[in-house]
């Protein structure tokens, strides 16, 4: 599903007036979780899941078939991890 199919089954079950408004309502939830998550801050959304931050270990490695090797920094992540009642709802119980 694209953004467009998306920002339409938002305008349905949300019953928003216009594309327009379902459209700005998604910017509004992915802005906003976006915000918290840069703040370290965990977003829980019940009967959907959560967003949360997590930090990456640096590491080195070897590159195969040759001798190179690389280092990669320490990194912060977002992380998702679904509900139950999404888990159950995906698996069709």
């Amino acid at each position: 599903m694209n953004k467009a199919q998306f920002v339409e089954l938002v305008q349905k079950h949300g019953e928003y007036s216009s594309k327009a408004a379902a459209d700005a309502a998604i910017d509004a939830v992915t802005a906003a979780i976006t915000e918290a998550l840069s703040a370290k801050e965990d977003v829980a959304l019940p009967g959907f899941g959560s967003f949360k931050t997590a930090t990456q270990a640096a590491k080195e490695g070897k590159v195969p078939g040759t001798d190179k090797t690389y280092s990669k920094p320490a990194t912060t992540v977002a992380k998702f991890a679904a509900s139950s009642v999404l888990k159950e709802k995906v698996a069709g119980k």
